[in-house]
């Protein structure tokens, strides 16, 4: 893997309080993303808080976990926002919550006219899938975004 960190633009911004990426939401994850080629990356500790069954992680976390990589992959990919419309999941293998990481990909495979078709994966250190998605995103044009306050995601070093 060639991991580029991308650089959070929200950080700072007053109301900014997402439960997955902000590092300073106290009840966060306090996640951090990374491209590499055409995917964004990102790493996750499962531990026992985030668990439904003894020693497996929840699987609305995972749905998180890659929900918020695909956002991520229409910021940062696209240059772009938008919203989740359909996310399809398919739970391959239980996923431990006794796993030293897990890693989030995703990328996307197809794009029509404002909608992202995204590919996403949790995997293990040993790189099987456990977890598999497609995602469609909504993204907004990119005329609107002013009106939304976008901030662009760079990476680290990028001017």
């Amino acid at each position: 893997m060639n991991l580029k960190k991308i650089i959070n633009p929200w950080i700072g911004s007053p109301s900014y309080n997402c439960f997955v990426c902000c590092p300073t939401n106290p009840k966060g994850l306090h996640m951090e993303f990374y491209e590499d080629g055409d995917y964004v990356v990102t790493k996750f500790k499962p531990t026992r808080d985030y668990e439904s069954w003894y020693n497996t992680l929840h699987g609305g976390i995972q749905a998180l976990l890659i929900d918020e990589t695909a956002g991520w992959v229409v910021c940062r990919k696209l240059k772009t926002n938008g919203v989740t419309s359909k996310m399809n999941m398919e739970y391959l293998k239980p996923v431990s919550s006794q796993l030293d990481e897990i890693t989030v990909r995703a990328k996307i495979s197809k794009m029509m006219r404002n909608v992202a078709f995204i590919e996403a994966e949790l995997m293990d250190a040993d790189e099987t899938v456990l977890t598999r998605a497609e995602l469609i995103y909504f993204c907004t044009p990119k005329f609107k975004l002013n009106e939304n306050n976008f901030h662009e995601f760079k990476l680290e070093g990028e001017e």
